[in-house]
């Protein structure tokens, strides 16, 4: 599918299609692992095409140590900013773990109160966004997303 002909509805139903994939730190491969960034790449995948750029090794704590908004920049890159505040299906969200903390977690909103994410322990689901949203510090749309 090309980014001209993205529908919000085609991005919630791959991310969908995640659901129950097992959480793998760095993986990015659907039914088999992934993590967070690993399940907004592989929807990027499946719907845009080759990812635009590949992430480099990190850990569990890279944010922290480095200190550095890497997610945040790299959305910046290859997404559409939008209104956290008024996210839409479909958006991939950005949340901050805690105050002062670079922020580290992503998840796919599959409507204004559910999402689609990848954390450890756990595999893939769609989950309330709950008390997620007062830690959601930026919002992004797919390129060539249309509503």
């Amino acid at each position: 599918m090309s980014a001209e002909a993205l529908s919000r509805a085609a991005i919630v139903a791959e991310a969908r299609r995640w659901v129950g994939t097992p959480y793998r730190h760095q993986a990015s491969l659907i039914h088999v692992g992934c993590d967070c960034l690993g399940l907004v790449r592989g929807v990027w995948r499946a719907l845009i095409g080759p990812e635009p750029e590949e992430p480099p090794p990190y850990t569990p704590d890279w944010a922290e140590t480095r200190g550095e908004e890497t997610l945040a920049l790299a959305a910046h890159r290859h997404f559409i900013a939008v209104d956290a505040r008024a996210f839409c299906a479909g958006d991939v969200l950005l949340f901050r773990f805690r105050d002062g903390a670079p922020a580290k977690h992503l998840g796919i909103a599959t409507d204004a109160a559910h999402m689609v994410h990848a954390h450890g322990g756990a595999c893939v689901a769609e989950a309330p966004i709950g008390l997620w949203r007062r830690r959601v510090v930026a919002a992004f749309a797919f390129p060539g997303v249309s509503d």
